[in-house]
């Protein structure tokens, strides 16, 4: 049976500031419930919102959090370690930009960055545990994206070699989330080595199948690549725990395609929009997902290189409450069917 998926949930990551009332939790999901958001997902690596190594810790401090929650009317719906999830692989070129992901006790030191990050990743699932949650959301890194392009030839086994370090980090990792029955949907995004579905098999593989390694769906990325992202659904429905419900359009050109010629986001072939103004087929997406009993967040993530944020907030929430699909106990076809009159369905056979 079909189950209603819940939502809309925000993620706060975007919104999140300095200037009231986006600094601190109480006021920024107060400032959501009244938009007409019900669940919140939570950036842990801003502590302007949320404290993730007291969290790992704290059962009072998470219900705490989960009171303040409630008193706006909304509930967690997951916590968000992409940016420490980025920072579990990180190839030597990407240093230098990824730092900043990171306390400044750890730039220029990428052992140290990762250890950091193998922690942070770890308090996730501990404090995901202590909230009630029953799955996060996160990025994979990233060994091998600077060779995507096959040119120059890439040298026979080092794909294969980025991905063997890259499963053999997270798995430990991943054995910490299901000790705390946590799944970890990984957000499946270029710039990770985990970047479509022939990416997530090979790390799938990588990790030994493991259970907790998981699928947050985001269609965006996958429009800009021009992946079929509805039979994606159809392909990994069983291992998508968590949605972010973005849009994206891509208008080619005789200028530039995919890879958008280094412009930037306001120029480029394929740019992320806010809601309802990009080319993503939400009520296919909506309609897949119920198929096959997606029950839990449709999570607005909102990126847009030509709408406020605040204008794109506002028309997030009526449009995933629009999409959402509350199910039927019974098809139409079972209720023109339904009768259990023996008499009457012998003489429809002519017995």
């Amino acid at each position: 049976m079909p189950t209603t998926m819940k939502g809309p949930g925000l993620f706060l990551a975007q919104f999140a500031g300095d200037a009231a009332p986006f600094n601190s939790l109480a006021s920024i999901t107060k400032w959501a419930a009244g938009l007409g958001y019900k669940g919140v997902q939570v950036p842990t690596w801003d502590g302007r919102l949320f404290d993730l190594k007291k969290a790992a810790s704290s059962k009072a401090y998470c219900d705490e959090v989960k009171g303040i929650c409630a008193d706006a009317g909304v509930e967690i719906t997951e916590l968000s370690t992409h940016l420490q999830g980025q920072l579990v692989a990180v190839h030597p070129a990407y240093d230098a930009q990824f730092d900043g992901f990171a306390p400044a006790e750890v730039h220029n030191n990428p052992k140290a960055r990762q250890k950091w990050a193998v922690e942070q990743m770890e308090f996730g699932a501990k404090a995901s545990k202590n909230l009630g949650l029953k799955a996060s959301v996160s990025f994979s890194g990233a060994l091998a994206f600077p060779y995507l392009y096959p040119w120059p030839q890439r040298p026979p086994g080092l794909i294969e070699e980025a991905f063997a370090e890259l499963g053999k980090r997270w798995k430990p990792i991943l054995d910490v989330y299901d000790e705390n029955g946590v799944d970890v949907g990984y957000e499946i995004h270029p710039g990770e080595d985990v970047f479509d579905g022939a990416t997530f098999e090979m790390f799938l593989d990588a990790v030994g199948g493991h259970k907790r390694c998981n699928i947050n769906y985001d269609p965006s990325h996958f429009l800009l690549q021009q992946l079929d992202y509805l039979e994606f659904i159809d392909i990994y429905h069983e291992r998508i725990k968590a949605f972010h419900v973005k849009d994206a359009e891509f208008n080619p050109t005789g200028r530039q395609g995919v890879y958008s010629g280094y412009q930037g986001w306001v120029n480029r072939a394929g740019r992320f929009r806010s809601l309802g103004d990009g080319q993503v087929d939400f009520s296919g997406i909506f309609s897949k997902l119920t198929q096959y009993n997606y029950d839990s967040w449709a999570v607005l993530e909102w990126e847009c290189c030509l709408k406020h944020p605040e204008d794109g907030a506002a028309e997030g929430a009526p449009f995933i409450q629009h999409h959402i699909i509350r199910v039927t106990e019974r098809a139409f076809d079972d209720f023109a069917g339904g009768t259990s009159d023996k008499k009457l369905l012998r003489a429809m056979m002519g017995i």
